[in-house]
């Protein structure tokens, strides 16, 4: 799975135990920029030192994993938890293709109108005749 999105927060390396560290990181991902989303990732292991040629405020890609685990409390109660494993990141490239320009009554020999723009609108169009 990839994500692009900008760096929003970026924590120190946790040691957790002796044989295991993570980092995690939020990206604001604005698929809608209404409503932006704020998801957190998190590094493992030697993973860990692929965010230190990162700054806050740039644009990443990120490549990750989709976990999850099952666990069982000491009551018998079941939990599941979910976590994003990002395996690469990379500076979101600004060579991606651009959103395609609006259309232009004159974008192109193949789309020019024939002198009669008129004749596609009838004389109605004042006319609000929308079902809603």
């Amino acid at each position: 799975m990839e994500i692009q999105g900008k760096l929003i927060e970026l924590s120190d390396t946790t040691q957790v135990t002796d044989s295991f560290r993570k980092r995690e990181f939020v990206v604001e991902y604005a698929d809608n920029p209404q409503y932006p989303e704020y998801v957190k990732f998190e590094c493992i292991q030697d993973r860990c030192d692929l965010l230190d040629s990162f700054q806050v405020g740039q644009e990443i890609m990120i490549s990750f994993n989709l976990k999850g685990r099952k666990w069982v409390d000491p009551q018998g109660n079941t939990k599941y938890f979910n976590s994003l494993q990002a395996w690469r990141l990379q500076p979101a490239s600004s060579s991606e293709a651009p959103a395609p320009p609006p259309p232009s009554s004159s974008s192109s020999s193949s789309t020019k109108s024939s002198g009669n723009d008129d004749a596609l609108f009838s004389a109605s169009d004042d006319e609000d005749d929308l079902p809603f």
